[in-house]
């Protein structure tokens, strides 16, 4: 089964390090957060990606075409111009990288994909986020519903302390990252029936999968949900990098299940 990854937008909240790289190539623990994601996947044993690159995305492809001699040992000979590839560190991945522009939107970059999908079903998610969920579990539940889209449904945490007062001032108890409003949102990580495509308007480059794509789904009553309440954490800003790198140095990465 094919994985879909989004990785072509601005990412404009992370200005501080998307002036330099795309967004899925920020880096955690030393290896882009595409790697933990395409990993994670691996894990599971889904490891035919499809990366839909736009801004920057010579150096997605300039990562994955120098994959080998990255993270290989070799020994380059400049007297007679040859380079010798030693102990190779490699992942039995296919990787398949679209082209599909800086300024398209979510939904026209997925429908540029249909052509290399077919009528197959596939794993969809973006690539700046990163969970625990089990992802076979995720596939069985979406194949019983026989629905045409299943997405990830998760509660981030608030962004700030929450309170206990009284009417006199007491605090009562004091809660440093709480489950947010209770609101469920679209965490990625979403299984796609090829008839998701019809859902997305061809020719142009303005569709926001977000929008029109998943209210006509719902409307249609095509869309279904996976409540995941384990770890969940999209990199919108320089702290959800530097919060993933904490993760990452102090061995507590929950979605690090390949180690």
């Amino acid at each position: 089964m094919k994985v879909v990854i989004l990785a072509g937008g601005l990412g404009t909240r992370l200005a501080e390090e998307t002036r330099l790289v795309p967004k899925p190539m920020v880096e955690i623990g030393g290896k882009p957060i595409l790697w933990h994601i395409m990993k994670y996947y691996a894990y599971y044993g889904f490891d035919d990606f499809i990366i839909l690159t736009g801004y920057k995305s010579h150096i997605i492809k300039d990562y994955f075409i120098n994959y080998y001699t990255r993270y290989s040992d070799i020994t380059v000979d400049m007297d007679i111009n040859s380079v010798k590839l030693h102990q190779s560190r490699h992942e039995p991945w296919k990787v398949t990288m679209l082209y599909t522009g800086e300024e398209t939107m979510t939904g026209s970059r997925i429908k540029k994909a249909q052509h290399y999908i077919g009528d197959e079903t596939f794993m969809l998610t973006y690539g700046d986020g990163l969970s625990d969920i089990d992802l076979n579990t995720l596939l069985d539940r979406h194949k019983k519903t026989g629905k045409f889209l299943t997405l990830s449904a998760v509660q981030p945490s608030g962004k700030f302390g929450a309170l206990d007062i009284d009417k006199d001032g007491l605090v009562h108890t004091f809660k440093e990252k709480p489950q947010g409003d209770g609101q469920w949102i679209n965490g990625g990580f979403m299984v796609c029936e090829s008839q998701v495509f019809d859902y997305i308007d061809d020719g142009r480059d303005d569709v926001i999968f977000e929008q029109e794509p998943l209210m006509n789904l719902a409307k249609d009553k095509m869309l279904n949900s996976y409540k995941h309440n384990g770890f969940w954490y999209a990199m919108d800003t320089l702290k959800g990098k530097n919060d993933l790198n904490g993760f990452w140095k102090t061995s507590k990465a929950p979605w690090a299940k390949w180690l």
